[in-house]
């Protein structure tokens, strides 16, 4: 029990009264840096935002490049590098995907853009052109789209893009 605590500046460590015996033992420091790595790796720890463990099974960019004729993305969008038919109805502005862009930088970027395209706004393009009011002019697809096709989709369209590599989750064949 310390009853008078002192600070030894020889030492500057804290000792009991009886000077012989640190305040912290080599065992207590180890205990000590325990908890402090524990915090710091529990603060590190992925939030609910983080796309972490997230990742649809490899689709395939073919039925994608057709998905996305398919679903009409061509009368709004160009894809760089990829020849395209002409669209039946042109919308006022083509917004240009894929090649080196600062708004998909991940996987779960690209996936959010198509099943939330008012979540971000493309740059570059006059607000008026890509947006009503705070939503994106571009439609919602999530009732029209199968989940295959978006798979495929996202496939089709990240070959396109400078992404950052994803760790996809090993499925089973079924």
């Amino acid at each position: 029990m310390l009853t008078t605590a002192t600070l030894n500046p020889a030492r500057s460590t804290r000792t009991s009264r009886s000077e012989d015996k640190p305040y912290c033992s080599g065992q207590c420091r180890h205990r000590l840096l325990l908890m402090l790595l524990t915090l710091f790796a529990a603060g590190c720890a992925p939030g609910p935002e983080s796309p972490r463990g997230f990742s649809l099974p490899i689709g395939s960019a073919e039925a994608g490049k057709q998905a996305f004729v398919e679903l009409d993305c061509i009368a709004c969008h160009t894809v760089t590098g990829v020849e395209l038919p002409e669209p039946n109805e042109i919308f006022e502005v083509s917004v240009k995907l894929g090649g080196q862009v600062a708004s998909v930088k991940t996987y779960a970027d690209l996936v959010t853009s198509i099943i939330n395209p008012s979540h971000k706004f493309v740059t570059g393009y006059a607000s008026d052109q890509i947006k009503s009011g705070d939503e994106s002019k571009m439609p919602i697809y999530n009732d029209v789209m199968t989940v295959t096709q978006l798979i495929n989709l996202v496939t089709f369209l990240e070959e396109h893009y400078e992404v950052m590599p994803y760790q996809p989750t090993p499925y089973a064949n079924y």
